[in-house]
């Protein structure tokens, strides 16, 4: 693989994830109490752990976000 193909692929990455973790967080911002009265169908727990637990759900997605797609993408594009 070269490094323009290996560009491309991060900076797509980043953008699909990015995006995704937008939306993520649109709904919950947005629709919040929809998205907690599906969950607590399926799992039996206090809106309060709901929250914590989505939270951090998002927290830790954009730390994976940012180490395995944003800081490659911008290491290739220093190195090109």
């Amino acid at each position: 693989m070269d490094l323009v193909t290996l560009r491309a692929f991060f900076m797509w990455c980043t953008i699909i994830n990015g995006g995704f973790m937008i939306l993520t967080s649109l709904l919950l911002t947005f629709a919040g109490n929809l998205i907690y009265r599906i969950h607590s169908r399926w799992f039996k727990m206090p809106r309060e752990a709901f929250n914590i637990v989505i939270y951090s759900f998002i927290g830790l997605y954009k730390i994976f976000l940012m180490v395995f797609c944003l800081v490659p993408y911008v290491v290739l594009l220093i190195l090109g």
